[in-house]
């Protein structure tokens, strides 16, 4: 029973990760590096304001350089470049070419010992990149429709860098996720050095743009976080590794039906070749049969 409540639990971040693209569409002209600090300063605080209550949870700081390296450049790096590609490029296309996430996890971690890389990975990789490049080519011949731009780039590099940092993660499994907040309060004052040196600073303007940031800092660049760690931890891996394809899906109809996006046919086709190549990836996972108790 408390396997199954923290896999619903941990089920609630890939509800929140839907909502990423449309908030960072959202949120106007601010610029990345400002963004990631506002929002990762709101989700920081979210953890920080229960430690006064919970006697002990602040000592979670307390953690190799290891694991704060690899937390710090996974969340700082991911959405630094996931802000950037959304600046660069439309997000229905940005969104669905970062979520090849799942399918590199699945691919990467067949790399790591006692696993293998079989045909169905290589088939499942073949499918989501035909997948990203309809999305590219806007399903008009071998070349972008607009070009290749920096934003298609960037969000490749989304990819690889969370499902990077997803298998890593694997490492540190009995880190408390009370570290999540440091990680985001250290990611926010890294984004605000680094907003200072090489931006110009751009204010949200209006209610919308305001509450698109609020919302990214509470929902999937905050509360995500934590539930998703809480899942991994405690609850059915498999069962969570098995939803998070269903995240293009559920990132395109959010932005589809809020008029962020249309549903062309390469936008559809797309949404279901890579979560199809996703799916197909890990069989393994999906499929494996449950031994009889003995």
């Amino acid at each position: 029973m408390q396997s199954s409540k923290a896999t619903l639990v941990g089920f609630t971040a890939i509800l929140m990760w839907a909502s990423l693209a449309l908030m960072s569409a959202a949120s106007g002209r601010v610029p990345p590096f400002q963004l990631a600090a506002m929002t990762f300063l709101i989700g920081g605080l979210m953890g920080a304001v229960t430690w006064p209550f919970r006697g002990g949870a602040a000592s979670a700081l307390r953690q190799s350089w290891q694991v704060w390296l690899l937390g710090v450049a996974g969340l700082f790096g991911y959405h630094f470049v996931y802000f950037s590609a959304i600046r660069a490029a439309p997000a229905v296309e940005v969104s669905l070419i970062a979520y090849l996430w799942p399918l590199f996890l699945v691919v990467f971690s067949a790399f790591l010992p006692g696993e293998k890389l079989r045909l169905h990975h290589v088939a499942g990789v073949l499918l989501g990149l035909i997948g990203a490049a309809l999305i590219i080519t806007r399903g008009k011949g071998l070349l972008p429709a607009g070009g290749f731009s920096a934003g298609h780039a960037l969000a490749f590099l989304c990819a690889l860098i969370w499902a990077g940092y997803s298998v890593l993660s694997r490492r540190f499994g009995k880190v408390p996720t009370d570290v999540v907040a440091g990680y985001c309060l250290f990611t926010a004052l890294l984004s605000t050095l680094c907003h200072m040196v090489f931006e110009t600073t751009v204010w949200p303007v209006g209610p919308i743009q305001w509450g698109a940031v609020l919302g990214l800092g509470l929902l999937p660049v905050g509360a995500a976080f934590y539930t998703w760690d809480h899942g991994v931890k405690h609850g059915d891996i498999m069962v969570l590794g098995a939803a998070s394809y269903a995240s293009p899906l559920l990132s395109t109809l959010v932005l589809v039906t809020t008029g962020y996006a249309a549903l062309t046919w390469p936008v559809a086709a797309a949404c279901l070749l890579i979560t199809l190549g996703a799916v197909i990836a890990a069989k393994d996972m999906l499929f494996r049969r449950v031994p009889a108790p003995t």
